[in-house]
């Protein structure tokens, strides 16, 4: 049996995975966006768990892919703006009104948009891998338990719907799978509508099911809260996300240098303040609640360092991470951003796995 000892912080692994998204926005380099994608496929193939969603993973993989080949095939029929000299074929251009100027149906394809668009849509395709391990390596439930009351209402609709394609994914496999060992299609127009009307009425069920759960158990109930706490927790927690807005901006512009980093941290702080104060109108209790513990912190510090040296890697050579098209130039792999994407692996070796849990749902 699990025990409150022995699992990592669900969080720690979600920040973990989107630090390493965060990462891949800094870089359209193949080379290290290739190597993102495989620490963290790495890590999920040591770490990833028995549930749906850990069983969704190639699915995440396979949309990946198809976000990249639909990337692609927009920069053959659609153009690119970027000019480029090696033609690799033309395609029959398709005349369009005057008020469609700057789009076009067909024409010259040339290796410099290809590549840039295979740049383009291997850095998406990195994201939504990313966001794949983090529902591999931890159940969304684990992590809604983890959240302050105050964003408790919004984090159950968060969960609910990224545990809808994992759970509708599980359903298909095993309809399919049903279908093979009765001798019956499961490929197919026919193979489809008869595993996807199934499909379809589990998933009505499994709402009813949620709805009648969700409403046994009280959920939407407030506390009352005096009328001075509810107007101090809308003050902080407003005055909060404007600060860190303005923090934000300050810290992408030049002219914000010197008050970017104050802002940033009085908002978040403001923020935090507003959420905690706003948990006082949530009536729930947690049950063995997860700890952060050293190994949670050693989780989020491996994937933070990674988006940290990434993004400096970006601001100090951005020619390595941001590899040319025009001309064409073949990417090469910078050392240090490469050794400092390795860190990502360092929970493979140095977390231990969560045991498995006898009721999570598989």
């Amino acid at each position: 049996m699990r025990t409150r000892g022995q699992t990592v912080h669900p969080g720690a692994w979600w920040l973990w995975a989107l630090s390493l998204g965060t990462a891949a926005t800094r870089t359209t380099n193949p080379l290290l966006l290739a190597l993102l994608v495989s620490a963290s496929a790495y890590v999920v193939a040591t770490h990833g768990t028995d549930t749906p969603a850990a069983r969704a993973y190639p699915a995440f993989a396979k949309l990946a892919l198809a976000v990249l080949l639909v990337r692609l095939l927009f920069a053959v029929a659609l153009g690119s703006p970027v000019p480029g000299t090696h033609t690799l074929l033309t395609l029959p251009e398709v005349p369009l009104p005057h008020w469609a100027q700057g789009i076009r149906l067909g024409g010259q394809v040339t290796a410099e948009a290809l590549v840039f668009a295979a740049y383009d849509g291997l850095k998406l395709a990195t994201l939504l891998v990313c966001v794949g391990a983090a529902n591999a390596l931890a159940s969304p439930a684990r992590l809604l338990k983890s959240l302050p009351g105050a964003l408790y209402e919004t984090g159950v609709a968060v969960v609910v719907a990224l545990t809808f394609a994992p759970h509708l994914i599980a359903d298909v496999q095993r309809l399919r799978a049903a279908r093979r060992l009765r001798g019956r299609p499961d490929r197919g127009l026919r193979g489809l509508l008869q595993v996807g009307l199934p499909v379809l009425e589990g998933a009505l069920e499994r709402s009813v099911a949620l709805a009648a759960a969700m409403e046994a158990r009280g959920y939407g109930r407030t506390a009352v809260v005096p009328a001075r706490i509810r107007r101090t927790t809308a003050a902080l927690t407003l005055g909060g996300l404007l600060g860190v807005c303005a923090g934000t901006y300050g810290l992408l512009t030049a002219e914000g240098g010197t008050y970017g980093v104050p802002l940033l941290l009085a908002g978040a702080v403001a923020a935090l303040a507003g959420l905690r104060l706003g948990g006082r109108r949530s009536l729930r209790t947690r049950y063995r609640p997860d700890p952060w513990d050293v190994r949670a912190w050693l989780v989020t510090g491996s994937g933070a360092a990674v988006a940290a040296l990434l993004g400096l890697a970006s601001a100090r050579d951005p020619e390595a991470l941001h590899p040319g098209v025009v001309p064409l130039v073949a990417p090469t792999l910078p050392l240090w951003p490469a050794a400092a994407i390795l860190l990502a692996l360092l929970p493979a070796f140095a977390v231990r796995k969560d045991p498995p849990d006898p009721k999570e749902p598989s």
